[in-house]
């Protein structure tokens, strides 16, 4: 069996082998019908990027099913994430501009308050589920270090909630605040 880390998706109706598809008797080779391509050879423990789930037809199938009081299928949905970063103090104005280029780079970016040794980022995800949707998130620090000038901070707390949870909170008066203004703040 091929385990599989949270986040890393295998590619619909992949058995887990890679490049061309592989007999496992004796017989003659099984014939290939119309699917996906084989998912490109990769070095043995080389891992997939992250990405978000684009909604589409299947999220649209899920709103319809819900609406009929049918019991939803496996489809991505919306996760707040509020991502908290620290170490040692950096120059206000390069984690201001690496902040800025963070959110261009990463366009879900809904606000990131920050200071000279922390800062935080607030967005949403589209996923799966909590795995997927926080998998990415301890990722997008580390992968967006160097193309948007990041300062070396660790991630030192994650907070992944899904929609209905976090307008519950809010509704009540607890909870992270909406993300107002949206942007780049100091704290």
């Amino acid at each position: 069996m091929r385990r599989v880390r949270p986040g890393v998706a295998a590619a619909r109706g992949s058995t887990g082998e890679t490049g061309s598809t592989v007999s496992r008797t004796a017989g003659p080779a099984p014939s290939r019908t119309a699917g996906p391509a084989p998912a490109p050879a990769r070095a043995p423990g080389e891992e997939r990027a992250l990405t978000s789930v684009a909604a589409g037809e299947r999220y649209l199938a899920q709103e319809g099913a819900e609406s009929k009081g049918e019991q939803p299928v496996d489809l991505p949905r919306l996760w707040h994430v509020t991502l908290s970063v620290s170490g040692e103090q950096a120059p206000l104005k390069e984690v201001r501009r690496a902040l800025e280029q963070l959110a261009h780079d990463h366009p879900f970016l809904l606000t990131s308050r920050y200071a000279g040794d922390h800062a935080e980022i607030r967005y949403w995800e589209e996923a799966r589920d909590l795995h997927d949707a926080a998998a990415v998130a301890l990722r997008l620090w580390g992968e967006h270090r160097q193309t948007a000038g990041l300062p070396p901070w660790e991630i030192v707390g994650l907070e992944v909630i899904d929609r209905q949870t976090y307008h519950q909170r809010i509704a009540e008066g607890y909870g992270p605040a909406p993300a107002t203004p949206v942007g780049v703040h100091p704290y």
